[in-house]
């Protein structure tokens, strides 16, 4: 399963979003910083309007949603590549996960402490990416050395992730992210397994307070997106105090609570499903009396490969896949008549599964 870690610096509203996401108040959230010192976790649904709509059409009660998990992250400080708070724990706690929520304080409030001593979002993403660059610099410098005689060697894997490394240290240097060279597939999967920091994907999630929900925005989110475009990353408006309120509501009284607020829908929810694009997965769904269930594939995955996250025996003895496209499905109602009006499809090996198939499969045993 895929992660994502949210991370920022202390007291910016890191572990109240992670108790919002997870549904239950398992992060204790404190007015101090390094208040999360090992990282939760939480699996959290992610959310999808197609489930129910496929459900009314089966009559099943069984609903079953693809699935994100997240871990909230120690609080990161200055000087944290060389050690400094609780650094090294949260850098290697990093490193684990494939995409990172960077949680920005976009609020005043004279009650919580900023760990520099005034809200700026600019200076705390600055803070946070020094850090990972540095760290990423470290590493790259050393891997680099420990390769260059297998390169000498006439190596090919090894020529293959060190050019790759090459590329990546000079805008490294230049206090960019690794993220932002252009590197083919082959040079990606080479160096996966170093987990630099600034290679993966990044969403800054702009923590502002309830008054400015209805609004969407204030003067501080107004800085971070101007911002986030300079390194074509997205930003999620959310209020982490707000969203820590619904937990444990009835649906009902979520809808007033927003409404009350002036929004429709919470900002995690479009967190989670951003999250989700960015970490390049899709979903596909398996419909039935016994259950209607969303199945997390990766974008560009061939239908025996969505077919093995089912079950491994599927893949192996894959013959077809009858696809029904999600706007078939519901527009004629049932899989029987979707095969009498030809919508049906029967796909076979070199098949690339779409966002949204309803899918059934044709397997040997």
């Amino acid at each position: 399963m895929l992660k994502s870690g949210i991370v920022g610096l202390p007291n910016v509203g890191k572990s109240t979003l992670f108790n919002a996401l997870s549904n239950n108040h398992i992060a204790e959230a404190a007015n101090y910083p390094f208040c999360t010192i090992e990282p939760n976790s939480a699996i959290v649904n992610v959310p999808d309007s197609r489930l129910q709509v496929l459900q009314k059409f089966v009559s099943t009660d069984v609903v079953v949603p693809a699935v994100i998990e997240f871990m909230d992250i120690a609080g990161l400080v200055k000087g944290a590549s060389q050690g400094e708070g609780l650094g090294n724990k949260f850098l290697s706690n990093i490193r684990e996960c494939d995409l990172i929520v960077h949680v920005v304080r976009c609020f005043d409030d004279e009650n919580v402490i900023h760990v520099d001593g005034k809200v700026d979002p600019l200076s705390d993403i600055e803070t946070i990416n020094t850090e990972l660059i540095l760290s990423d610099l470290e590493q790259v410098q050393k891997s680099m050395d420990k390769l260059i005689k297998k390169v000498r060697g006439q190596d090919k894997e090894a020529k293959v992730m060190f050019d790759a490394l090459e590329k990546i240290l000079p805008v490294l240097e230049e206090g960019k992210a690794a993220r932002t060279v252009d590197l083919d597939e082959e040079e990606k999967l080479a160096i996966k397994s170093y987990g630099l920091l600034t290679l993966k994907e990044i969403v800054y999630a702009a923590n502002i307070p309830e008054a400015d929900m209805a609004a969407g925005t204030n003067d501080y989110v107004a800085k971070l997106e101007a911002y986030a475009k300079t390194e074509n990353a997205g930003v999620v408006v959310i209020s982490a105090a707000a969203e820590e309120q619904l937990v444990g509501m009835t649906d009902n009284e979520k809808k007033e609570f927003l409404e009350e607020l002036g929004v429709h829908e919470t900002g995690l929810s479009k967190l989670i499903q951003r999250s989700y694009e960015l970490l390049g997965l899709r979903t596909y769904f398996t419909a039935g009396v016994k259950e209607v269930r969303a199945w997390t594939i990766h974008v560009g995955d061939k239908a025996p490969q969505a077919a093995g996250v089912i079950h491994g025996d599927f893949e192996k003895g894959f013959i077809k896949a009858e696809t029904i496209g999600y706007d078939d499905f519901v527009a004629i109602g049932s899989r029987p008549k979707a095969r009498e009006l030809g919508k049906a499809r029967q796909e076979g090996k070199e098949y690339v599964v779409q966002d949204g198939d309803v899918i059934e499969f044709k397997f040997n045993n």
